[in-house]
């Protein structure tokens, strides 16, 4: 006959263990949601500044390759229309050796000694022997252009295929970068989006803020104050009213001025939107001077401008190590650019990013 046991309770002690254990636990996870809460405003902002600065330097590579596509779609037109032209002669020279060939046929079917020998008038024979060694050599020297014309055709056609082909991978980089700003945007703006209503208007109005302390300086410098008509301090650094290089600068810095408020789009060039390297070309051309359209390019133009001290207004300042970003010199420490995306053309002071040198067109 079967026993039947009752089953073993837990010892107290052990339902004690379990319980710490269990509580401890909970305490841990507690714990560890505390230990990362949501990132505040200020943490949020450094991370989307740091976001905003990584898709202006893609930007300015995806301008870059924006450029090279348009060189090398010049390049390809003219290279195909020197192709379709020079088969066009090709064909004429073939032409004009059917033409010779023809010609021969229909004078010299017959043996020249049989034709000299059944001839009327044998001194009208020699003058049609010498027409058709005349048309020999024509055709000899048609055979030598045609060939010619078929190798630089063959060689133009040859250099047209490697522009296509250099075209379709710079079309492809033009895709990858632009994707990658995209991608750093829409990062960003899911950063911002985390913040409250509130937070994002505080962040706006302390930008705000900064933003008008700097055009007030900048505005200052324009009417000749703080400083001497040099625009420098014995310090070494730039302050007052500095005057433009020269009429063109003046020009292209008053275009700019204008665009004050208009907003930062990626790859713009105006004229109601721009990025920083749009901004400054734009300006320029306003001004009858063309520059380069990439940051990088501008400052391997005019004269190089190392110390701050030196600056006027008008010139041009590059910041970051990869010369990403630009924009005009404003007097007083003061900067006109276009910032970056969620921003407009605006005044901002020049210690707020890495300054590298500036350059006088």
């Amino acid at each position: 006959m079967a026993s039947h046991r009752r089953p073993k309770q837990p010892s107290r002690a052990r339902v004690t263990v379990l319980t710490a254990t269990a509580a401890a636990a909970v305490a841990l996870t507690s714990q560890t949601a505390q230990a990362d809460p949501k990132p505040g405003k200020d943490a949020v902002k450094e991370k989307v500044d740091k976001l905003y600065t990584e898709a202006e330097r893609a930007t300015e590579k995806l301008n870059g390759a924006k450029e090279q596509q348009g060189k090398l779609q010049k390049q390809v037109d003219a290279l195909q229309d020197r192709v379709a032209r020079g088969q066009d002669e090709l064909n004429e020279l073939r032409d004009a050796l059917g033409s010779v060939a023809s010609a021969q046929y229909r004078s010299g079917g017959m043996d020249p000694a049989l034709q000299l020998f059944l001839s009327s008038d044998p001194d009208d024979y020699l003058d049609q022997a010498s027409a058709l060694d005349q048309l020999g050599a024509k055709q000899t020297e048609a055979i030598s252009d045609i060939q010619a014309k078929q190798r630089t055709l063959a060689q133009q056609r040859e250099e047209a295929q490697e522009k296509l082909g250099d075209l379709a991978d710079t079309r492809k980089e033009l895709g990858s970068k632009k994707r990658e700003v995209q991608g750093k945007l829409a990062e960003a703006q899911q950063l911002l989006n985390t913040l409250t209503a509130q937070e994002r208007a505080e962040l706006k109005r302390v930008e705000q803020e900064r933003a008008d302390r700097a055009q007030a300086r900048a505005e200052l410098a324009a009417k000749g104050s703080g400083g001497d008509s040099s625009g420098r301090e014995s310090a070494g650094r730039p302050t007052g009213a500095a005057k433009p290089a020269s009429g063109r600068v003046s020009s292209a810095y008053g275009a700019a001025q204008s665009k004050i408020g208009s907003p930062y789009v990626y790859g713009a060039s105006g004229p109601n939107s721009f990025d920083c390297s749009g901004f400054t070309s734009w300006a320029f051309a306003q001004a009858d001077v063309a520059i380069p359209r990439t940051s990088q390019a501008q400052a391997q133009i005019g004269t190089r401008i190392s110390s701050q001290a030196d600056l006027r207004v008008g010139d041009l300042v590059f910041f970051y190590s990869d010369l990403h970003h630009v924009g005009f010199y404003a007097g007083d420490g003061q900067i006109l650019h276009s910032p970056r995306t969620g921003a407009v053309v605006r005044y901002e002071s020049i210690d707020n990013m890495p300054y590298q040198f500036g350059v006088r067109v």
